[in-house]
C-alpha cells in the first residue's frame, strides 16, 4: 500500500511538470524550428544527465537493457517532442492537451505488451471510452486544430506510451532518473549532430521567451519530470498510475490560458471532464 501510495504521489508531480511541455513547445517553436528545438531540448538534458551519471557513479545499464532504452529514447527524448513540436504549427497549445487524453490507453496497452500488466476487463471498457470522448472531442467538437495536426499528435501519443512503458519497466531495476538519463546520452550523438546542423542563422532573432521555453522543456519536461514519472509508474503499476495523464489537460488549459492567452472552448472542458470520469473509473479496475 505504501509503495502504490508512494508510486501515485510521484506520478502526479511528473504530470503536474509535463504539463507544462506543451505551452512552452508552442511558445519556443515560435522562434526555434521543431528540429532544433527537439534536438537542443535533447542534448542539454543529455549534459544534465551524464553530469549526475558519473558524479554518482551509477552502474551502466547490461547489453539486454540497450533495446529498451533505445525505445525509451525514441519515444521521450525524439519522437513525442519532435511531434509535437511539429504539431503545434498547425494546432494550438490548447487543442494539443486534450490527445493527452489518449496517453493513459496508449501506456496501458504497451505495459500489457511490454510491462507483463494484466488489468481487468472493466479497466478496458473505461479506458477506450475516455480515448473515445478525445476522438469525438477532435473530430466533432475541437477549435484550432488541423488534420495534420491531429495526426502528428496521435503519433506523439503511441510512440510516446510505449516510451513510457519501456522506462517504467526498466526503473524497477536502474531507477527513474538512471533511466532517462541513460536514455538521453544514449541519443547524445545524433541529437548533438542534428542541433548542429540546424543552428538557427541568427540569434538576435531569438526572443526572452522562447529562451524561457527551451529552458523549461530541457530541464523539466526532459528531466525532472521523467524522475517522478517513472518513479510513479514503476512503484504504483503502469496501468494504473498512468491514468493521472488524463489531470494534464486541466493544468496545461490552465497555464495555455495564463501565458499564451488561448482561448478555452467549452467543448474542451466537457471532454475533458468526460475523459477523467473514465479514466477514474479505469483506476478503480486497473
Amino acid at each position: 500500500m505504501e509503495r502504490t501510495t508512494a508510486g501515485w504521489g510521484s506520478g502526479l508531480l511528473g504530470v503536474i511538470i509535463f504539463s507544462g511541455s506543451l505551452p512552452a513547445t508552442r511558445v519556443a517553436v515560435a522562434d526555434f524550428s521543431p528540429m532544433f528545438l527537439t534536438s537542443a531540448r535533447a542534448v542539454i538534458a543529455a549534459l544534465l544527465g551524464a553530469a549526475f551519471l558519473f558524479a554518482l557513479r551509477q552502474t551502466r545499464p547490461q547489453r539486454r537493457d540497450l533495446l529498451s532504452l533505445t525505445w525509451v529514447a525514441i519515444g521521450g527524448v525524439v519522437g513525442f517532442p519532435l511531434l509535437t513540436a511539429l504539431a503545434l504549427q498547425h494546432i494550438t497549445t490548447a487543442h494539443s492537451i486534450v490527445f493527452v487524453g489518449l496517453l493513459p490507453l496508449a501506456t496501458a496497452i504497451f505495459g500489457v505488451l511490454r510491462g507483463g500488466e494484466r488489468p481487468k476487463p472493466v479497466f478496458w471498457l473505461f479506458s477506450i471510452a475516455g480515448a473515445a470522448a478525445v476522438a469525438g472531442f477532435a473530430l466533432y467538437g475541437s477549435q484550432g486544430g488541423t488534420l495534420t495536426g491531429d495526426l502528428l499528435m496521435i503519433a506523439a501519443i503511441l510512440v510516446c506510451g510505449l516510451g513510457y512503458a519501456e522506462g517504467a519497466t526498466l526503473s524497477r531495476r536502474l531507477g527513474g532518473w538512471q533511466v532517462i538519463s541513460w536514455a538521453l546520452l544514449l541519443s547524445l550523438p545524433i541529437m548533438a549532430a542534428i542541433a548542429l546542423f540546424t543552428l538557427p542563422a541568427t540569434w538576435t532573432t531569438i526572443g526572452v521567451p522562447a529562451w524561457i521555453g527551451l529552458a523549461y522543456v530541457s530541464v523539466f519536461s526532459m528531466m525532472v519530470g521523467f524522475i517522478f514519472w517513472y518513479r510513479g509508474l514503476a512503484l504504483g503499476g503502469i496501468a494504473g498510475v498512468g491514468q493521472l495523464q488524463l489531470l494534464q489537460p486541466f493544468f496545461g488549459f490552465l497555464l495555455a490560458a495564463i501565458f499564451l492567452g488561448e482561448p478555452i472552448a467549452w467543448t474542451m472542458i466537457a471532454s475533458t471532464v468526460i475523459i477523467v470520469l473514465c479514466v477514474a473509473g479505469a483506476k478503480r479496475f486497473a
